[in-house]
């Protein structure tokens, strides 16, 4: 017997698995993985922008004194916020009529219905990790922000959080341009260059994201001894090593998504995976029926942004 509505079986499976969903898509990607370990998965209720509260510079009031010195208490505007607008996604989940005739079987319906649905997740958590390393000009700058955009490869010029960076030197990131391939040789110093100019007291990078040629040159460039891995990174499915206290990872491979012959020097203390509470890998409403198609949906969606509070700690290295 045919089961009695595709519609609910399609919405019912979506919200069964949507936690589900959402944890895979932060689990299919090293950054996300890491930020979610370190609570910096942080869903926001609503409004027309997403607000990252940033320090931009210490208080002027700040002083010594002695006994009974005036001190200075005047108001310090030290607080800002960076502005992120709201990027959607969405995946269709669809079942025509003849699907349903030839699954006609509760059971077999089923399994199609889930089926779709893990197509639907592996396709949506690949969107968005290679929205991560992007720009956020894709699609006509629907795309989420990614660290191209945290992190660009001239940080002196354009908009980022709605901050002018050719204003403010304080929302500048670091870059170093090599201008030659990744070498065992040579990889190790523009990692230390690169190390020495994102170090500030305690705060440092905890993890650099390498494309595959310079994961290769970096491996190549240690000795068996010096392979010391991370067991949380490595239980998820990752490889890594370190440099100096952070987590290497090699986060491309095959069709992987990381921006080539780079690696990214990131304090992930200050990166935030902002997705909307109410719309974090859940079906949409109301449901889509096709007026001239015999076929039923419904659409698995996210909406949220990846948001930076510090760009001044992140950098990249640039091998060309």
């Amino acid at each position: 017997m045919a089961f009695p509505n595709v519609s609910d079986l399609i919405a019912t499976t979506l919200e069964h698995r949507s936690k589900e969903i959402a944890d895979n898509v932060t689990g299919n990607n090293a950054l996300l993985s890491v930020l979610n370990m370190d609570g910096h998965i942080r869903p926001f209720s609503g409004g027309r922008i997403i607000y990252e509260e940033l320090s931009f510079a210490d208080n002027t009031n700040v002083g010594w004194y002695s006994g009974y010195d005036t001190l200075l208490v005047g108001a310090a505007d030290v607080i800002s916020a960076a502005e992120f607008s709201i990027k959607q996604a969405a995946c269709p989940v669809t079942v025509s009529g003849l699907e349903k005739l030839q699954n006609a079987g509760k059971e077999q319906l089923i399994d199609l219905v889930a089926a779709r649905v893990d197509v639907a997740e592996s396709s949506i958590a690949n969107l968005i990790s290679a929205g991560l390393y992007s720009d956020g000009t894709g699609t006509n700058s629907k795309q989420l922000t990614g660290l191209l955009a945290a992190v660009p490869v001239d940080p002196t010029t354009g908009t980022y959080g709605g901050i002018n960076r050719a204003n403010y030197t304080f929302w500048r990131s670091y870059a170093l341009d090599t201008n030659a391939a990744p070498s065992a040789s040579t990889i190790q110093s523009k990692f230390n260059t690169a190390w020495a100019n994102l170090v500030r007291g305690k705060d440092r990078p905890n993890l650099i994201t390498c494309d595959d040629d310079v994961w290769a040159a970096y491996m190549a460039s240690l000795q068996t001894n010096q392979r010391f891995t991370d067991g949380k990174l490595a239980q998820l499915g990752f490889s890594t090593v370190k440099f100096m206290s952070a987590d290497v990872v090699m986060d491309s491979g095959v069709g992987g998504d990381h921006t080539d012959v780079t690696a990214f020097f990131l304090n992930t203390k200050y990166l935030h995976f902002r997705p909307h509470k109410d719309c974090n890998m859940v079906p949409l409403s109301p449901d889509r029926a096709a007026i001239n198609q015999d076929a039923t949906i419904k659409i698995l969606g996210w909406a949220g942004n990846l948001t930076c509070s510090n760009s001044k700690l992140q950098g990249q290295i640039v091998f060309s």
